[in-house]
């Protein structure tokens, strides 16, 4: 009886982890070495335009993975390049590309007082394989399409995708 009571236990867990499975995504998501390939790709990158930026990396959850005050750089840039990731990756667009879209739309014009969203270039979502798996974002380039481009290059450049 408690042989068969076990396999039962072992059969229904088994069902059970199955069925949990089929329940969740692929999860994909930048992970520290990738922040770290990011912000070496993104100072490549800033370098050839003669500037020294502010770089943010976050994972597929939002999450702050790499953030770093360029050298010589004004201290609110290292604030405004997290803010910049967080919008890309929480509306995934480039922030570039937001910042023009909600200028001429009356509906998203008040996007900019959102407090954590800020509407400048340099923001970068991160795409793989179609998922989202993480954003990057630049400030400190002298202009947002500065940022936007170094951002920009630094994700294709190493293979990823900036849109699904």
């Amino acid at each position: 009886m408690i042989k068969r009571y076990r396999f039962s236990l072992l059969t229904l867990l088994f069902i059970s982890v199955q069925f949990s499975a089929q329940m969740l995504e692929k999860s994909t998501s930048l992970n520290q070495q990738g922040a770290m390939e990011l912000a070496k790709e993104a100072n490549n990158q800033a370098q050839k335009l003669d500037r020294k930026v502010s770089i943010a990396v976050l994972n597929n959850a939002g999450v702050v993975l790499l953030l770093l005050k360029g050298d010589q750089v004004g201290p609110h840039n290292t604030e405004a390049s997290r803010k910049k990731a967080y919008t890309s990756f929480s509306t995934q667009t480039a922030t570039w590309d937001l910042m023009f879209k909600a200028a001429n739309s009356k509906d998203a014009k008040n996007l900019n007082t959102m407090q954590d969203l800020l509407l400048l270039g340099g923001g970068m979502p991160v795409f793989k394989d179609g998922d989202l798996v993480g954003s990057l974002g630049i400030s400190g380039g002298g202009s947002g399409e500065n940022d936007h481009n170094i951002s920009k290059r630094a994700v294709e450049t190493l293979g990823f995708k900036v849109s699904k």
